[in-house]
């Protein structure tokens, strides 16, 4: 009786909520004390910087992976669309002088715009070519810039005000983390999951996966032109080069190595990969070494990243459900005897 008892048991909803409440608790008290740190000025001025611009990253990743990661399409441009969020946003605030949050707000709905109509063609190819399609729009997008004089061109555009501050780009990057968050769990975020699985079944049982394509795009592009805003009012200084390709491989590593699929991850690869680099600032002529040796190296002991597909509340209940099957091993081990 007592060994059916221990067979019988099971994760209870209410041991999933503890989990998931345990890993919100510990990623709040990480954010409460940077917080104490950067208002008491503990935490000086550059590596504040450092911080703000983590917090880029964190949204410009969480955007990308909804796009690569749950979608399942390969896009090579977010750099592209970070840099038209950037641009916009400048020239919003130089020329119209409008309210910050307007101004965010603006960058986000052109980005989408553009994203739904770099989408509608290019999100009917598939695999390698769709990369190259993105890729050739990121190039577009910074050859476009170079040759318009009212973006400075290749000189730069600058004069911007110093708008973005921790707050709010810490506001922005916990808003975004919600709003993803909400859009996996929803009946959206289930069809764009059954896309990257199978997008011939998805088709089969009545998904339009060409809409769902195209809205994931033009979400992630949305949030990709908030980053840039953000980015664009925090060095107050914008050129060509800062949205290269070599930009979107980096945002695209931050996703694959937290684990595609897994928002969590992308924050935590976010994290590391933006402070890992100042790091290892003294020993400048070994970082990137040691910085590329470390990714190679967790890429062939965990190639599916961080994270996977898990969230950290899944990691919790993972070590409780493990914990289950030990005792209900030592269980039937007793019993057996």
């Amino acid at each position: 009786m007592k060994g059916g008892m221990v067979r019988g048991r099971s994760l209870s909803p209410a041991s999933s909520r503890i989990a998931a409440w345990i890993a919100g608790a510990l990623a709040v008290l990480c954010l409460a004390l940077v917080n104490v740190g950067v208002y008491t000025y503990r935490i000086d001025f550059y590596f504040t910087g450092i911080l703000v611009v983590v917090m880029i990253n964190i949204i410009l990743a969480v955007s990308l992976n909804l796009i690569n990661g749950f979608t399942g399409q390969f896009s090579l441009g977010h750099a592209g669309f970070m840099a038209v969020g950037a641009y916009a946003s400048a020239l919003l605030t130089i020329y119209m002088e409008w309210p910050f949050p307007v101004v965010l707000i603006g960058a986000g709905i052109i980005s989408a715009l553009i994203g739904f109509l770099i989408g509608l063609p290019t999100l009917r190819l598939r695999g390698d070519y769709l990369a190259i399609a993105t890729l050739g729009f990121g190039e577009i997008v910074r050859v476009v810039i170079l040759n318009l004089k009212i973006t400075g061109g290749p000189r730069g555009l600058g004069g911007i005000a110093p708008k973005t501050t921790f707050f709010i780009a810490e506001i922005v990057a916990i808003l975004t983390v919600i709003i993803f968050s909400n859009i996996v769990k929803s009946s959206h975020g289930r069809a764009f999951v059954a896309i990257r699985e199978d997008e011939i079944a998805a088709e089969a049982m009545g998904i339009d996966t060409t809409k769902y394509k195209v809205l994931a795009f033009s979400i992630g592009a949305a949030f990709a032109g908030i980053a840039g805003a953000l980015f664009a009012h925090h060095q107050m200084f914008i050129d060509p080069r800062s949205f290269t390709f070599t930009r979107s491989i980096e945002i695209l590593v931050m996703v694959v190595l937290g684990g595609l699929g897994s928002i969590s991850g992308s924050i935590v690869a976010a994290t590391v990969l933006t402070i890992l680099p100042e790091a290892l600032r003294g020993i400048a002529q070994y970082r990137m070494i040691a910085y590329a040796l470390l990714l190679i190296g967790l890429m062939l002991i965990r190639p599916q990243g961080l994270f996977g597909t898990k969230e950290i509340g899944d990691l919790f209940r993972l070590g409780q459900r493990q914990g289950n099957e030990g005792r209900r091993a030592q269980a039937d081990g007793g019993e057996g005897q």
